[in-house]
């Protein structure tokens, strides 16, 4: 039986914690003041990542069986706590309409969470248009950095997805300042964003603002934050967002929604602070990683379990037979029909995630998520085809029964991780050239036949190396429906290189990032977008 939402109070006395670290928002959210506490001699619990395969329009439900997880860990007596990202109002208003769950596996308050929250990107979103100011205004009071407009590297940005603003011409009027290019970034595509996920607290998130390269100068050196002398002006804006926030899933247990980068554009996970602070506090944690295996789980195992020095000890691989049967050539409209040999085609795209997932050593759980129209036929043949692969395989029914229907799944994953079987290993070593980590992503994750650069992506490489920014991870902008950069190939494309057209340095957050094929850093709304169908609710 569905237990009633209690009080954020309640929910904040499982943690164990002081009352005092704890500032409420109301009933039903609160921030937690983790730069008070000293947890060091606490262990460390076990995190468990949970990702999925090459998202469909069927759906495949990585939220919601995140969620799913943690009620059913919470359900056998394993204190878990989930550790997830904070919606965009671009994807609530675009093309999701949200991103808390579904049925009776959701976290609330669920419109507080998908819309204003705590604030969080407001401050983000207010920071770097700050930034963006004072670059502007800099070069307008006499430019003493000597900036070169052409070259600056900062961008304003906006929580929408608004095409509009991709490419658009500032200071039109020359008594404004000089006339320039200028292009709109989504807040959860900055680099602000990327730097208040991998930091580890206050003081290592000011030293990586001021290490945010900002623009170039006429001769080419790079102007960063610190020179622009607004690292403080930045840090008050941000000091709520520092914060990790506390709800609740519909079971009364804690989850912890701090930071949200896109996977596809940026590296996809939560915040370190959220997910460390959890890690002190429970023995299980549950985090996911965005959009496909290829994408956040990528980004989760090489930037920031590394930056972070996690040791992940398990992955669970998300599916649904519709997206199976999708990805095996059925058609879209007809999902609901058994097709078993579509979605035995299908599993192509599960099986050559899963097997990337054990390049980083650690053990896989396939998880169904299961809907009423999955025929029992193409279930048992779905179970057959695990079970020949001797992968482990759960199905998952909390959309409909909550925590109950999550029983086996995460029995299964207590069982895995009893069995203490996890070595992570990042895919490749940071003293390799730029070229050559981007070359091992591109064959080992996306199957590629290898990489083509553009001239600029060539010149820009050259000149991270040059400025010293060369052990470092790589975080590669890609489409999230495809192995490939090109997104209409679905399932498993072969013989396909990926294209890069643009490298850069996000030297704050210590990585470089690639853009590959049509990937764009403000996603447009679609034909019909989320927010027009919220009238006919």
């Amino acid at each position: 039986m569905m237990r009633k939402v209690i009080s954020i109070e309640k929910v904040a006395a499982k943690l164990e914690l002081p009352k005092q670290v704890f500032e409420f928002y109301g009933h039903d959210k609160a921030k937690i003041d983790v730069s008070s506490l000293d947890l060091s001699a606490k262990k460390d619990g076990d995190v468990v990542l949970v990702t999925a395969i090459t998202p469909t329009k069927a759906g495949e439900g990585k939220t919601t069986m995140s969620i799913a997880l943690t009620d059913g860990l919470n359900r056998l007596g394993e204190k878990t706590i989930l550790c997830l990202r904070e919606p965009s109002l671009g994807p609530v208003f675009g093309l999701k309409g949200g991103a808390t769950g579904g049925g009776k596996a959701s976290v609330v308050p669920s419109e507080d969470i998908n819309l204003h929250f705590t604030g969080d990107m407001h401050a983000l979103t207010s920071s770097i248009n700050l930034i963006s100011a004072i670059i502007d205004n800099h070069i307008y009071q006499g430019n003493q950095l000597g900036i070169d407009p052409t070259k600056i590297v900062w961008h304003r940005a906006l929580d929408m997805n608004d095409r509009a603003l991709r490419d658009v011409m500032i200071c039109c009027n020359p008594k404004d300042g000089v006339k320039r290019k200028e292009k709109f970034q989504i807040t959860v595509a900055s680099e602000l964003m990327a730097i208040l996920c991998l930091s580890e607290n206050e003081e290592d998130f000011l030293n990586r603002i001021n290490n945010i390269i900002v623009a170039y100068s006429f001769e080419n050196h790079p102007i960063y934050l610190r020179d622009l002398k607004i690292s403080q002006a930045v840090m008050k804006l941000m000091k709520k967002a520092l914060k990790p926030n506390l709800v609740q899933t519909l079971e009364g247990n804690p989850v912890l929604i701090h930071g949200g980068p896109f996977a596809n554009i940026a590296h996809g996970c939560n915040s370190l602070i959220a997910t460390k602070l959890a890690m002190k506090l429970a023995p299980i944690v549950v985090t996911e990683a965005g959009f496909a295996a290829d994408l956040g789980a990528e980004k989760f195992f090489d930037i920031k379990s590394r930056i972070g020095h996690l040791n992940p000890k398990m992955a669970v691989l998300v599916a649904s037979i519709k997206a199976l049967k999708l990805h095996g050539g059925a058609d879209s409209y007809h999902l609901d029909i058994e097709d078993i040999p579509a979605m035995l085609e299908g599993t192509k795209n599960l099986e050559q995630h899963y097997q990337n997932l054990l390049q980083y050593h650690v053990p896989v759980l396939i998880a169904i998520n299961h809907f009423k129209s999955d025929s029992p036929k193409e279930v048992k043949e779905l179970i057959k085809w695990c079970q020949e692969r001797h992968y482990e395989v759960t199905f998952v029914d909390s959309y409909l029964k909550g925590s109950t229907g999550a029983i086996d799944f995460a029995q299964k994953v207590k069982d895995i991780l009893s069995r203490k079987e996890g070595r992570y290993e990042p895919l490749y070593d940071l003293d390799l050239s730029l070229a050559q980590k981007i070359d091992i992503i591109v064959r080992k994750i996306y199957h590629a036949n290898g990489v083509t650069y553009t001239q600029r992506a060539k010149q820009n490489i050259k000149m991270m190396e040059e400025l010293g920014f060369r052990n470092v991870p790589i975080c590669i902008a890609k489409t999230p429906l495809s192995f490939s950069d090109d997104q209409h190939l679905l399932n498993v494309p072969k013989n396909f290189k990926i294209h890069v057209r643009d490298v850069y340095a996000s030297a704050g957050a210590g990585f470089v990032v690639c853009l590959t094929g049509e990937v764009l850093t403000m996603p447009g709304l679609p034909k019909v977008p989320a927010a027009v169908k919220m009238e006919e609710l």
